[in-house]
């Protein structure tokens, strides 16, 4: 019978199971949610690599892997990308590379203990760098960090509050690599159960340390309604669905909501263009008693190209307050360097011309002294951009989005659930409205505020939704954990060379051969 060794012989055989083993920790995310399951989804692709016979095969099965993650994590995208998909998740994934051969390096063979301690440490900072590298926008932004499959774990959300997303990412890595020894390193099990008891104490600390975002009567709370048009395709699509978030806003009259949020590309025409429809929205806005924020996918009037713009809409009409998308999603609102990609568009729904950026974020005033931020998409997956609106005083977070494209997949539920994050993050309430659902509220713990809307919903809804007071540690001192992440390994890459150098220098030189005299007899050095 053969061993599960001669089965792995076979490169193919070998990268096919990394790759499996790299798509496992998609199953904590949404929809499936198995949140519990992130604290162990990497040890078989950690126990495959460690196990790898050289350095460039582990280096090769953390590629795999890595290429697995990303395809499972973006896989909703296929129908639109279809064969380009294959190539993102390929370039994705080669970030993993470097990532395996640390893992052999520090866990192969028969590690000693001080090298299972320092990967501990070294492992999950390779891994959140690599989060770090790969949420630059332009190579498609934060979707899929591991630390966003605890959006529903109270004690996660409250880490999140201390180091964001990237700190509940780098423990949960950090169990890992300590389940690994202790199921394949014995004689190193004692680092193992420290490293699990210093976890433990980190969530613990960030428990007593970051005390809930503060509420009290004098914050107030604000009602604001979410309306949500449901699916409306076909010719003419944006004049009725128009119509129909202008009916679904009607039924929001008379409940005191104080601020009214539409989805992304709610409306599909430039509100300068067309002053009857800012007529409509005006008129909305007195028959309900509050401001109207929708969201304008359209060409502007006023300058060229396409942008998409969060608006407010006061009783008189536009208010002047308008945010412009910055950050765009790549394929979907316009295409990297088109003259060498634009053959994207042939093969997918890669966008046929690019959307212009915003140049900066916007905090608005929605009237009665209620600050928001607003942004726009997947602009909800950056942490950074909803710190900032909390650091310039916004009060509510909101994003207006559309997954209406990927209606049927996980991308809706995974995308509302970035808005749990952000709350807890910032200590700010978050509002998630989109066109098509998934709709949710969050208040400033991550906790959610009433019932979301589905994906099968058309409708409008209103949230009580609770202010908080206070800064949390992560709006205060920002994303620390991933530059400490770098600085470890910049300080284990220093210290290694240090102790290579050292070994260099005292290794024994190679034995002198005798040297021979004209005679054939041999003579003895320093004789």
């Amino acid at each position: 019978m053969k061993t599960l060794g001669h089965w792995l012989a076979a490169p193919w055989r070998r990268s096919l199971l990394a790759v499996f083993a790299g798509a496992l920790p998609v199953l904590a995310f949404p929809a499936p949610s198995l949140w519990w399951w992130a604290w162990f989804a990497l040890v078989p692709w950690l126990l495959l690599v460690r196990a790898a016979p050289t350095g460039r095969r582990a280096g090769y099965d953390g590629w795999c892997g890595g290429f697995g993650f990303m395809l499972a994590m973006h896989h909703w995208l296929l129908p639109s990308l279809h064969v380009f998909t294959f190539v993102i998740a390929a370039l994705l994934g080669a970030l993993w590379l470097p990532w395996g051969r640390l893992v052999r390096r520090l866990l192969g063979g028969t590690p000693s203990r001080g090298a299972v301690a320092a990967a501990l440490v070294v492992l999950p900072s390779g891994w959140l760098v690599i989060e770090l590298v790969r949420s630059w926008q332009g190579l498609g932004g934060p979707w899929g960090v591991l630390g966003a499959s605890q959006w529903q774990v109270a004690a996660a959300l409250r880490l999140a509050s201390v180091g964001g997303v990237w700190l509940v990412g780098f423990l949960i890595v950090a169990v890992n690599v300590a389940v690994v020894v202790l199921v394949a390193v014995r004689r190193a099990r004692l680092p193992a159960v420290a490293g699990l008891v210093a976890t433990a104490a980190a969530g613990s600390a960030a428990w007593v340390w970051s005390p809930p975002p503060g509420h009290s009567d004098a914050d107030g709370r604000v009602r604001i309604g979410v309306v949500q048009a449901g699916v409306v395709a076909g010719t003419g699509s944006p004049a009725r669905r128009f119509d129909r978030e202008e009916e679904l806003t009607r039924r929001l009259a008379g409940q005191g909501v104080d601020l009214v949020v539409w989805g992304e590309s709610s409306v599909g025409f430039d509100l300068g263009d067309r002053p009857d429809l800012a007529r409509r929205l005006a008129a909305l806005s007195r028959e309900t008693g509050a401001d109207l924020l929708v969201n304008v996918d359209a060409r502007r009037s006023d300058r060229p190209g396409i942008f998409k713009s969060s608006v407010l809409v006061g009783p008189d009409g536009p208010t002047g307050q308008r945010y412009d998308k910055m950050r765009l999603v790549p394929f979907g609102e316009y295409v990297p360097a088109r003259s060498l990609l634009g053959w994207a568009t042939s093969v997918g729904k890669a966008a046929g011309e690019d959307r212009r950026r915003g140049t900066a974020q916007v905090v608005m005033d929605a009237g009665d002294g209620l600050r928001v931020g607003p942004m726009v998409c997947f602009e909800s997956a950056f942490p950074d951009m909803s710190r900032h609106l909390a650091e310039d005083g916004a009060e509510v977070l909101l994003a207006q989005s559309s997954t209406s494209t990927f209606q049927q997949s996980w991308a809706p539920a995974q995308h509302a659930s970035l808005a749990a994050l952000r709350a807890a993050e910032t200590g700010r309430p978050m509002v998630h409205a989109t066109l098509t659902g998934v709709s949710a509220v969050y208040d400033a713990s991550g906790a959610r505020i009433g019932p979301a809307l589905g994906t099968d919903a058309s409708g409008a809804r209103v949230y009580d939704v609770p202010l908080a007071h206070g800064s949390t540690p992560y709006v205060r001192f920002g994303d620390w954990p991933p530059y400490a992440a770098l600085g470890v390994l910049v300080g284990w890459a220093a210290a290694a060379g240090v102790r290579a150098l050292r070994f260099r220098r005292t290794a024994p030189g190679p034995p002198v051969p005798p040297a021979r005299t004209a005679h054939g007899s041999a003579a003895r050095p320093g004789r």
